[in-house]
């Protein structure tokens, strides 16, 4: 006989050391046994079932079940319970693979229906509601269509508009990951060598301060490339999402031409007579990135020129993110694991205090978060296109540079 408690050791085993340059890989696996064990000590516990050849998918309605009237009772989240069934599917997902089991009795909607809704979502922040991100969206798309014939800058501030909101809705980035911090030297904003089109992902300094690699979406991807097409960023190096700020642009160009060893009268003379910007094009100077403030002030007035109101606020870069987590979430827990750039263990793993019996029916359960990430180098060549273009550390103190939009 096949014993779950065998299985599951099996599993672990195979998780430790079948991708040891992984993300996590050690924390998911010894996560994963805490919730594992104590699931294998419910399911013999409840069911009598010890072999898991004799797992069903009513065992695992039942578990499900067992997880909603553990959070009805406070005892978990609903984010926490999706925890812990995902985990069990996930597992059930790998015996399968391996042809220890036919099919997997979690996946079964008969299954799944009855796991607690994460009604509770909007207790932990705004987050952007399918409705409000088609609604910005839309609008967004519509001005940058009208804005065809227009003057090139009003042209390319209608297209960043646009690809901001995408990639801040489809991308699962953070904004800290995509703009300026002024409190953080390494957090200097995504810049176009960050954006492979090729693989569809964009290389961010992660909450874990280590460089991830986020998805990019067809979604997000279209609307990127018709901005990147109108900018003609002059290098890769060039922010995605450049401040209008003049005279932070002409700081920059200043201190870059003195560090080119450009004196100060000769930096005068070829100032004259041009902008700022105009100059940071000609010489390659790439200007700062906008900051997570002006990314906020942006988003502000699109939300007022859409009329898309969040009871009487706007809606914020932060927001996107949990707005894109509590999708998946419903759609199917795992997918989010990707999305997401964290395994289910790192959002909220609820850890049961030792001595108290299987866990799962009696006690009270205590949640605590680890979040451990894997250094990656840029490694490949970033931001190039392959062939012609289609056409936390977070920070909420207030920074004292604002875009001009206008």
């Amino acid at each position: 006989m096949t014993t779950v408690e065998d299985t599951i050791d099996t599993y672990l085993e195979r998780k430790a050391v079948g991708d040891p340059d992984g993300p996590g890989a050690g924390t998911y696996a010894s996560n994963a046994e805490s919730i594992l064990r104590r699931w294998g000590e419910w399911l013999a516990h409840e069911h009598d079932v010890t072999s898991i050849f004799d797992l069903e998918t009513e065992h695992m309605r039942s578990y499900a079940v067992e997880l909603d009237e553990r959070t009805e009772a406070g005892t978990y989240t609903a984010s926490t319970a999706g925890t812990y069934y995902a985990v069990v599917r996930a597992f059930l997902s790998w015996c399968v693979h391996g042809g220890i089991l036919e099919t997997n009795p979690a996946a079964v909607d008969s299954a799944t229906e009855a796991l607690p809704t994460d009604d509770d979502a909007r207790s932990r922040g705004q987050f952007w509601t399918s409705d409000q991100r088609r609604a910005l969206e839309s609008a967004v798309r519509e001005r940058a269509l009208e804005a065809t014939d227009a003057a090139r800058s009003e042209r390319i501030g209608r297209l960043r508009d646009y690809a901001m909101v995408a990639v801040l809705a489809h991308s699962g980035a953070r904004g800290a990951e995509l703009f300026r911090v002024p409190e953080d030297d390494r957090r200097t904003g995504a810049t176009w060598a960050d954006v492979d089109f090729y693989t569809g992902s964009i290389r961010v300094l992660g909450k874990s301060q280590r460089l991830e690699d986020a998805p990019l979406p067809a979604a997000a991807r279209t609307p990127l490339r018709r901005y990147r097409v109108v900018l003609d960023p002059p290098s890769n190096e060039w922010p995605l999402f450049p401040t209008r700020h003049a005279p932070s642009i002409a700081r920059r160009v200043r201190s870059v031409l003195a560090d080119r060893d450009h004196g100060a009268d000769e930096v005068d003379a070829i100032l004259e007579g041009k902008t700022a910007t105009e100059v940071a094009r000609e010489r390659s100077i790439a200007p700062p990135a906008i900051t997570t403030e002006g990314a906020r002030s942006i988003l502000r007035r699109l939300c007022e020129t859409a009329d898309v109101d969040v009871d009487g606020d706007y809606l914020k870069p932060h927001g996107a993110r949990r707005g894109l987590e509590e999708e998946l979430y419903r759609r199917d827990p795992t997918t989010a694991q990707t999305a997401l750039r964290e395994t289910f263990l790192e959002q909220s793993i609820a850890v049961v205090e030792e001595g108290q019996g299987y866990g799962y029916g009696q006690g009270q359960g205590q949640e605590q978060g680890q979040k451990q990430g894997q250094s990656r180098d840029r490694g490949r060549s970033r931001g190039q296109e392959r062939g012609p273009p289609e056409l936390e550390f977070r920070t909420e103190s207030r920074a004292d540079e604002h875009d001009d939009d206008e």
